[in-house]
Parts: structure tokens; C-alpha cells; sequence
């Protein structure tokens, strides 16, 4: 790691009175959860994964949802621990250095790291709740792995007999607008704004670090791949997220 980059970019978190993070599915990775379109990506090794991560494919068709829930049954989600990356985030904002963090991750793991609800947004939703796309059911998605686990291979919703999914936001489905709201003011506000495991090219979200620039951010990027805001970033670590990150909060 470029240490005299640690020490400059650990001098601007410890200058700023407001900094936002912006997570993306390379923090997970080091979690043991695969991302999706990467070379051993759940996309990648099977295409029809993400068909059913279509809403309209996942409403009309009844395969498409039996097999969804098989695969939560045995998904790596339930086992994975936050890594030193989600740790070091939630111990920057303990330091009072975090004011705010987005994460497109649905697994949960800045949660059990100690991130606060109150300064967070899980912009793409998550899968620790299902919800029923009928009423307005919702509840601990464990209530619905049960029924499966017992034999329920799609099961309904107990209030109105609707379909039930995982409270994630799939493609065709709009984001929260409140929760897109949200960290698209908190970005306006950022005086450092960290983009953390994204290749920041999933849009609406991808935008936050344009605002964030548009409003005098400094831009940190932390990727082990090129991104679509690298031209416009103030420093760039290629190096591992639970390696940057750690070293980086304890220079603050």
C-alpha cells in the first residue's frame, strides 16, 4: 500500500466534518460472498440467476421463485461475518469521522459490524425481511425460510395469499424513493466521499459521487478494478478493502 497516500488520505477524514461512504459488493467479497457479474460471480456460473433477479420473471414465473427460495436456503449470506472492511467503516463512525453510509449490499454485514440504522441506507434493499408484493406483509425472512425448509416450495403470504419475496430491489423494481432521497442529500453534504468495492456503474446510485463532487468532495476510491469515476478521483487504492480500510481509521 502507498503509505504517504494513507497518511494524506487519513488527513482529510480527520479534516472533515462530514464524510460519506458508498459500499459496493467488493467489500463482501472478502466475506466469502461471491459477487455477480465477476469471474466467479453468481451471474457468471449461472445465467438463469439472473433472470430470476427480475421482478417480471420472478412474479410471472412459479420455477423461477421455487428455485430463488431453494438457493436462499443454502446461501453463503446466512453464514458470512462482517471482515476488517465493514468493521473499519463502523469503527470510523464511532469516531465520529462517518456521518453517513450507502451500501448497494443486501447481506446485511454493515449491520452486524455496529453500523448505526439512523446514519444508513441499503439502497438496494435487503434479504434479512421478505415482504409480500400484494399487501403490505413484512417480516423476518426467516418466518419464510422456515415453511420452506418444511416442504413449502413457493410459499404464499399468510394475509392475502400474495406473492412473497426477499425485501431486496430486483431489476425492473424501483428503488425506495425516500432511501434514494436520503443518500442523495447526504452525498450533497460529503466533504469526503469514500466509494468503497463498486465499479460505480449501477445507476440511479451512481450518481451520489457526482453530486458529492458537484458540491467540493474530495473523492476516494477503493477497487480493486478501474471505475467509472477513476479520472475524477482525488486518490485510488487497488489494494485490498480490509487492508485500506484499517489502516486508514487508525491514522485517524
Amino acid at each position: 500500500m502507498n503509505e504517504e497516500l494513507l497518511d494524506t488520505v487519513a488527513g482529510w477524514l480527520r479534516d472533515s466534518a462530514y464524510t460519506v461512504a458508498l459500499t459496493g459488493a467488493g467489500i463482501s467479497t472478502e466475506s466469502g460472498i461471491p459477487d455477480f457479474r465477476g469471474p466467479q460471480g453468481v451471474w457468471t456460473r449461472d445465467p438463469e440467476a439472473e433472470k430470476r433477479a427480475t421482478l417480471q420473471h420472478y412474479m410471472a414465473n412459479r420455477d423461477a421463485r421455487v428455485a430463488s427460495w431453494k438457493n436462499r436456503i443454502g446461501s453463503p449470506l446466512w453464514e458470512a461475518q462482517p471482515n476488517a472492511g465493514h468493521l473499519a467503516l463502523a469503527e470510523l463512525e464511532r469516531k465520529g469521522k462517518l456521518q453517513f453510509l450507502v451500501t448497494q449490499n443486501v447481506d446485511g454485514l454493515h449491520v452486524k459490524a455496529g453500523t448505526s440504522l439512523d446514519r444508513f441506507v441499503e439502497i438496494h434493499g435487503n434479504v434479512r425481511e421478505f415482504r409480500c408484493m400484494n399487501c403490505t406483509d413484512r417480516g423476518d425472512i426467516e418466518r419464510v425460510l422456515d415453511r420452506v425448509r418444511g416442504g413449502e416450495e413457493d410459499p404464499p403470504c399468510r394475509s392475502c395469499g400474495g406473492i412473497l419475496k426477499t425485501a431486496t430491489i430486483s431489476f425492473g423494481q424501483g428503488l425506495v424513493a425516500d432511501d434514494l432521497r436520503r443518500a442523495e442529500e447526504q452525498s450533497e453534504r460529503a466533504e469526503v466521499f469514500l466509494a468503497i468495492g463498486s465499479t460505480l456503474g449501477v445507476y440511479p446510485i451512481a450518481n451520489a459521487p457526482a453530486i458529492a463532487l458537484y458540491h467540493g468532495a474530495k473523492l476516494v476510491i477503493v477497487n480493486n478494478a478501474p471505475t467509472e469515476y477513476d479520472e475524477h478521483a482525488h486518490a485510488i487504492f487497488r489494494d485490498q478493502i480490509g487492508e485500506v480500510l484499517p489502516a486508514l481509521v487508525e491514522r485517524v
